[in-house]
């Protein structure tokens, strides 16, 4: 089989709507659920005489330190799907922001991955706004997405520095540096103390831990056990070591030189490598003992097809 009569090689690209439909599939399922607890939101809300009151849903699932720290540790991710009933803006950014560049991301580390490291980033920003707000005379609950939007934004922006938007709807910049400017922000706002009613702790630890992601390498799934590997190991009969008393001598046989084949062999699993990253972060991104590979496997196998 030719490099070209591959699957992954040979696949065409998805049209337009094909696009939107088949892509983000994580992202999706977390705009919808984010919106759904948003109406349920707005439908516990304790309307009052001259003002309004968060409901028992936002109450029961807000970030609270103090509740925290009494052992209320799901608060710790319940509140990253929560957002402030008394502006829409909140909720539209962030869900805008999870759809631009979250899409993107899940497409370069799948959807498990991607689902894993949305959770994981919201629990790290939710600690370390707790953290921030325990020595504080006064503990303000916080909620919402940004946490983890923060971390999904980063990541975004080690990927794709130079990828150009535009700031205010008409100031086009690249994309590292608006990151660099909230990010800024937020630290300028930390380290001063200014009371500004944002949870800028929980962007820090977001933003960080997506950093931190990018240049260490990490990978949240490879820090779970495999339970499936597990159950096989213990589902396998065990060894018994058998000793003869008399050994055989065994009769001498001439060892015969390597098979091409070997060397086929060889090529395909270096091959099938390449491949695999090139699909995950593209052609340009090879080295170049990798594009040789890609070149000496070609020029094999079109002499094989001619």
């Amino acid at each position: 089989m030719g490099i070209y009569d591959r699957d992954y090689y040979r696949r065409e690209g998805p049209s337009f709507l094909g696009s939107i439909t088949e892509r983000g599939q994580v992202c999706k399922w977390l705009i919808v659920i984010n919106a759904v607890v948003f109406v349920l939101q707005l439908m516990t809300l304790q309307r009052l005489p001259g003002a309004v009151r968060e409901g028992e849903i936002t109450a029961r699932l807000w970030l609270d330190p103090d509740l925290v720290v009494r052992g209320e540790v799901w608060r710790l991710l319940s509140y990253a799907f929560l957002h402030d009933c008394n502006s829409w803006a909140h909720i539209l950014i962030n869900m805008v922001v999870l759809w631009w560049a979250g899409s993107q991301i899940e497409e370069i580390y799948g959807p498990k991955e991607f689902l894993a490291l949305y959770l994981v980033s919201a629990v790290v920003a939710g600690v370390v706004q707790v953290l921030t707000q325990l020595p504080m005379p006064d503990h303000h609950p916080a909620l919402g997405a940004s946490g983890a939007i923060a971390a999904v934004a980063v990541l975004f922006a080690c990927h794709y520095p130079n990828r150009t938007i535009l700031f205010m709807l008409f100031i086009p910049m690249p994309i590292w540096l608006l990151v660099v400017f909230y990010v800024g922000q937020d630290l300028f706002t930390f380290l001063l103390k200014i009371e500004t009613g944002v949870a800028v702790g929980a962007h820090l630890g977001g933003a960080l831990f997506g950093f931190l992601y990018y240049k260490l390498h990490w990978r949240v799934l490879n820090l779970w056990p495999d339970f499936k590997s597990w159950r096989k190991r213990r589902a396998r009969p065990q060894l018994r070591i058998y000793h003869q008393d008399e050994p055989p001598t065994p009769a001498p046989v001439a060892v015969a030189a390597p098979a091409s084949t070997d060397l086929d062999e060889h090529l395909e699993a270096k091959l099938d490598a390449v491949l695999e990253k090139m699909s995950l972060v593209g052609k340009e991104n090879l080295t170049e003992s990798e594009r040789q590979i890609l070149l000496k496997a070609s020029e094999i196998y079109r002499k094989k097809r001619t």
